[in-house]
């Protein structure tokens, strides 16, 4: 039951054709046939990106208002570990003094 089943290779089934045979072809010196290289083909021109005056005032609202949002959430999250920090250290605090309190009893 454990132990590895291998599957055994079938036996080929059908005829089998032997590989053809392949007569190598002698080559005539001074028999050279040249091909004029193409010519190169130019690629469709892209249309390019003209910046007007409306366009780049929106790029730049645009990305003030970016920096804006990710700033805000940063800045918040920020706020959110420093007084979480805060919360723990007083807790800290009131726990220790009143297991020293309950020492000198």
């Amino acid at each position: 039951m454990f132990r590895p089943k291998l599957p055994t290779m079938p036996q080929p089934t059908g005829t089998v054709t032997p590989p053809a045979v392949v007569e190598p072809t002698t080559i005539t010196p001074g028999t050279s046939t040249s091909t004029p290289a193409p010519a190169p083909v130019a690629g469709p021109a892209r249309p390019t990106v003209q910046l007007t005056p409306g366009t780049a005032l929106a790029l730049v609202g645009g990305g003030t208002a970016v920096v804006l949002v990710v700033g805000a959430v940063l800045v918040s999250m920020l706020l959110a570990v420093t007084i979480t920090a805060a919360s723990v250290a007083v807790c800290a605090v009131v726990l220790r003094s009143l297991l020293a309190s309950q020492h000198r009893r």
